[in-house]
């Protein structure tokens, strides 16, 4: 007789971006798919979202949504960036590695220039030396604007005196100050602090505040804290065709998102799935797990054969990106304590069979 034996599904740690939605927010969605509502950003929930996010930072802002991280991220810089301006960013960001010159194209071709620095963090001193370069050369593209990523694309954390003292850089030389906030979620809970602190307080002038990674279907906030950039970003978000009609759809999510703190708890859900699973790995043998796992997002060093074996039991994950044998794991708002079990009794399994 044959005896059906209980599998878990296949499960992927590659990205957070592979999670489904919060329940919260696809109700929110189901709610308003009737009836009639002011298009373009007029309507009532649109300018609810507005109110909450200015609740949230404890200011005016003006807030513009769209459907990606990459047109936030690309209208953000396009409304702070000449065609003949530089965008400051390190070299693994999102900007510069996965948006396939989108902010150049947003800008009608600004330049990005990488500025290195441990953690995937831009070295502020470094940025100091390089927007000096060449200062009003007509033959070169001119200092614009900086970005930073919060958190990182490896998961590091600017702390507040790092935001601020880039601020400070970007104030003293007439640079636009815009972060990159896929993550903003999982970073401020992190970090244990406000959402002004981390932004509009440390100089930042433009946020791309992200909830896609988050348990949104498909939303981002563009958050300006400086006035001056309104105007053009209200026509540079029309140009590119991301001033949705039914923007209600966008706001929808977004104001489910903010609701009884479900931005806050699914980052702190996702954050605390990436603990136990840096728990979990120290001291196996063939693992070596760095220190400071700070968001969600996890890199070690594996033996190739327990990588092997977490292929083959259908586990997704990146492998040797970064490195011969580091593999990065990502985790989300909706991976629980038994999902991180689960992978780490099948490591522990590749560990039990290895030579020696």
């Amino acid at each position: 007789m044959n005896v059906a034996i209980h599998r878990p599904p296949v499960m992927s740690f590659a990205s957070d971006n592979i999670a489904g939605a919060s329940p919260e927010v696809v109700q929110a969605l189901m709610k308003h798919i009737n009836g009639q509502a002011s298009a373009y950003g007029s309507d009532p929930l649109s300018q609810q979202v507005k109110r909450k996010l200015s609740e949230i930072f404890e200011r005016e802002v003006e807030v513009f949504l769209v459907t990606s991280g990459t047109a936030a991220n690309s209208l953000c810089l396009s409304s702070m960036t000449p065609p003949w301006g530089n965008i400051y960013c390190h070299p693994t960001s999102h900007i510069n590695n996965d948006e396939c010159g989108a902010p150049a194209f947003f800008s009608d071709g600004a330049k990005l220039l990488t500025i290195d620095g441990p953690s995937a963090k831009l070295d502020v001193e470094r940025l100091r030396a390089r927007i000096c370069e060449k200062l009003g050369d007509v033959h070169t593209t001119q200092p614009a604007c900086v970005s930073i990523t919060q958190a990182t694309e490896v998961g590091s954390l600017y702390t507040l005196d790092e935001i601020s003292t880039i601020g400070e850089v970007c104030k003293t030389n007439g640079l636009g100050f815009h972060m990159d906030g896929s993550r903003f979620a999982n970073a401020l809970v992190a970090l244990d602090c406000t959402p002004a602190q981390m932004t509009w307080k440390a100089g930042v002038d433009a946020l791309s505040f992200g909830a896609t990674k988050n348990g949104a279907l498909a939303a981002e906030a563009i958050v300006l804290f400086n006035p001056a950039l309104v105007t053009e970003m209200n026509y540079r978000r029309k140009r590119s065709g991301h001033l949705l009609s039914k923007m209600r759809f966008l706001s929808a999510q977004i104001d489910a998102y903010l609701t009884d703190d479900l931005w806050l708890r699914n980052a702190r859900q996702a954050n605390a799935a990436a603990q136990r699973l840096a728990r979990g790995l120290v001291g196996l043998r063939g693992v070596k797990v760095p220190d400071g796992t700070e968001a969600n997002i996890l890199f070690c060093k594996l033996d190739p054969a327990i990588i092997d074996a977490l292929l083959k039991a259908g586990f997704g994950f990146y492998h040797d990106r970064w490195g011969p044998n580091v593999v990065r794991f990502v985790t989300s708002f909706a991976t629980t304590a038994v999902d991180v079990d689960y992978l780490l009794g099948e490591i522990r399994g590749a560990v039990d069979r290895l030579p020696g």
